[in-house]
């Protein structure tokens, strides 16, 4: 029996915004991430965006401190009804 696999939802779009609302580049950010602890590569925080890669609770905290943003800000839209 086949069954339909389907992607979960991912915040990464939101990730995406607020990077860029806050004028910031992959590189940039990770660098920052980079020197409050979190070891995150560009190419790791890239699969968050792109929902390959679900975020580790430590680096969103740091997101949060970083944006000072409140974590709805990360979660926003995710709990809209997409039903196939």
């Amino acid at each position: 029996m086949e069954q339909k696999l389907r992607r979960d939802r991912h915040m990464g779009r939101n990730l995406k915004s607020l990077r860029w609302k806050a004028n910031l580049s992959q590189e940039k950010l990770c660098a920052e991430l980079q020197r409050r602890g979190c070891d995150i590569g560009r190419t790791t925080y890239e699969k968050y965006e792109t929902g390959e890669l679900n975020i580790r609770i430590s680096v969103l905290i740091q997101l949060k401190k970083i944006y000072g943003c409140t974590y709805d800000a990360f979660f926003e839209g995710l709990d809209e009804s997409h039903e196939d």
